[in-house]
């Protein structure tokens, strides 16, 4: 049986006047470029594929599916780390785990270094810098102290709140709508004369852990789904389960699957709401584009939708993230451009992109050198639907938080090979899996003697990432 969206793994592809006398034109080649304005809006756990335009028919996401469409859908994005803290870290850094050196919640970054991260950057250049919702690097303590390194600061440690209504509040207002109303809140401070770069870090769909309803809604999308069946990923089935590494099938990843996926009711309960939230996460996004076209700043505002880490919902036995199958890696990305010319929007690019390349391009259009110490790229080329030659075929992943309770990992994911390797606390072991002949990564071919050199040359990619990402 075919079903639409949510579990299907399309391996989409890069698709990719008016007259003016010679003075005018000579004035237009002398003066300065108008800056962009960035809007960089940040899903928490979202899976992939959980929107319209990437196929999903049962999800109803118009006012991102409208960015896409106007936009750039990529369709091979990726997070190098698979954890809240360390993938921020990377997005704000434009740099791997292994050089930014953040792997845990408390850890935040220096002084040095957050001088070089693409919001410190633009506000130095005189960008007005806005931060809201979970910023997610560092205790509570630095968090706090981050309200000086913005022009507006609604940041938030933990989740963005314990609750996402609170039981005190008699207004019963969810989390996603107050971060919406303060987006709003900073457009109203802005104007042409000076550019802004905003984050509305939205801390949906990421479960209340240990709550009632992990999941809760805003009072607005409680009856939407409510009819709607929705199914189980192919790889949920019991097999998937037992052909993982017993330190997995143990680990908390399968903690979580028995309190959200263990029965078919509770996977509809969950799947539910968690579509609920991404729905009202897209009311918020479409109320952010009506303010920016009411305020006369829409012909000038990149707008970047993406997520923080992927979501397994009950993928091999699993719920969560961390391990670096397709579901916990794979990521959203829409960028808007209004800038662009019209033959270059509404294309699908399949280049593989990263979560550490957000900062060199933001610098890029600002017209701002990029820092030595970024490792990401900038992805102006890809959206002008101009891939250059040397594009990236191939990426490192790395997750060493929490040994005890998640396993931690490497590995190398290729544009057709993933390649995945079981580290110490653990027995070390290796999975390889060939995407295009088993997208699923069903079978693992690390001990199949008709693939022992491409086993050879992806152990090979490892040490030489481990050498040269320091």
């Amino acid at each position: 049986m075919k079903f639409p969206g949510l579990f299907l793994l399309p391996l989409l592809l890069c698709g990719l006047f008016s007259p003016v006398c010679p003075s005018a034109q000579a004035e237009e080649a002398t003066a300065p470029a108008r800056r962009p304005n960035f809007v960089f809006v940040l899903a928490d756990d979202m899976r992939w594929n959980v929107l319209g335009c990437m196929g999903d028919r049962m999800v109803r996401t118009p006012a991102i599916d409208a960015l896409a469409a106007q936009g750039v859908l990529f369709s091979n994005h990726f997070c190098t780390t698979s954890i809240c803290c360390v993938s921020r870290a990377s997005i704000l850094s434009g740099q791997y785990t292994r050089r930014h050196g953040i792997s845990d919640f408390s850890t935040p970054f220096t002084p040095q270094q957050w001088a070089r991260t693409w919001p410190a950057l633009l506000r130095q250049a005189g960008y007005r810098t806005g931060f809201i919702g979970k910023f997610g690097v560092g205790d509570a303590k630095a968090i706090q102290a981050k309200a000086e390194a913005f022009d507006f600061w609604r940041g938030e440690p933990g989740q963005g709140g314990e609750w996402f209504i609170d039981p005190q509040d008699p207004a019963r207002t969810h989390t996603t709508a107050r971060d919406g109303s303060q987006a709003l809140e900073f457009l109203e401070g802005c104007d042409a004369a000076q550019p802004f770069c905003v984050s509305i870090s939205f801390n949906a769909p990421h479960a209340r852990d240990g709550k009632p309803r992990e999941f809760q809604p805003d009072l607005r999308e409680e009856s939407l789904y409510t009819g709607t069946v929705i199914p189980q990923p192919p790889t949920a089935d019991e097999a998937f389960f037992q052909r993982l590494p017993d330190f997995v099938r143990a680990s908390e990843g399968r903690r979580r699957w028995e309190r959200r996926f263990a029965t078919d009711e509770m996977f509809q309960t969950t799947m539910r709401d968690y579509y609920r939230l991404i729905t009202g996460l897209d009311r918020e996004v479409g109320r952010i584009v009506e303010e920016l076209k009411k305020r006369g700043l829409a012909d000038n505002t990149v707008i970047v939708f993406t997520s923080d880490n992927g979501w397994a919902a009950g993928d091999r036995g699993l719920a969560d993230k961390w391990f670096p199958y397709e579901e916990s890696i794979r990521l959203p990305l829409v960028v808007f451009d209004p800038r662009l010319p019209a033959a270059a929007r509404g294309r699908t690019c399949g280049a593989m992109t990263l979560n550490i390349d957000f900062a060199p391009t933001f610098l890029t259009m600002a017209g701002l050198p990029v820092p030595e110490g970024m490792q990401g790229r900038d992805l102006t080329p890809l959206l002008a639907g101009k891939a250059p030659a040397d594009w990236r075929t191939e990426f490192f992943y790395e997750h060493h938080f929490g040994p005890k309770i998640i396993p931690p990992s490497e590995g190398v994911r290729t544009l057709r090979w993933s390649y995945l390797r079981w580290l110490a606390p653990n027995p070390e072991q290796e999975e390889l899996y060939d995407l295009d002949a088993d997208p699923l990564e069903s079978k693992n071919l690390a001990a199949d003697p008709a693939h022992a050199d491409t086993l050879q040359s992806l152990r090979a990619a490892r040490m030489r990432y481990l050498e040269t990402l320091k």
